[in-house]
């Protein structure tokens, strides 16, 4: 297990600043949250990263990106393990894609958009259909089995 922490910086809009980053979750020894040496960018110069999810089964970051085309409105995803040159594009057309929740086990994500859509799709991008659209301005997405 790499005990680690994944969060995002999305940059200017537009800006080609985004980042991905990760660290340990304890700071090394004999340092400080201000001056850590175990922060890593996990990939940067992305047009504007926003929310991410961990498949912790399969060892991949999922993650939403709102910025412009081709690389922009998109869902991402990514090995953590063997990290690849580029992310692979999952799903491209959003209107500011923005929150995302995975169902591993039904091999499904949920993602949302600005413009209020809801959308699903397997978990390599296949098969998504909007199913909720025009739900005013949306966020965040969780997904829970109650």
């Amino acid at each position: 297990m790499r005990k680690q922490i994944y969060w995002t910086q999305k940059g200017p809009d537009n800006g080609e600043q985004g980042r991905l980053l990760r660290a340990g979750l304890d700071i090394p020894k004999g340092e400080t949250a201000a001056n850590r040496s175990d922060i890593e960018v996990f990939f940067d110069r992305l047009p504007e990263s926003i929310d991410l999810e961990l498949d912790l089964k399969n060892r991949v970051l999922y993650w939403t990106d709102r910025g412009d085309p081709p690389r922009g409105n998109t869902v991402n995803r990514a090995s953590i393990d063997a990290k690849p040159d580029a992310p692979q594009i999952l799903i491209t057309h959003l209107m500011e894609g923005i929150g995302i929740a995975l169902d591993v086990p039904h091999d499904r994500m949920f993602v949302t958009d600005l413009a209020g859509s809801v959308y699903s799709a397997k978990l390599d991008g296949t098969g998504e259909r909007n199913f909720l659209y025009a739900q005013g301005n949306l966020t965040g997405i969780a997904y829970a089995e109650i």
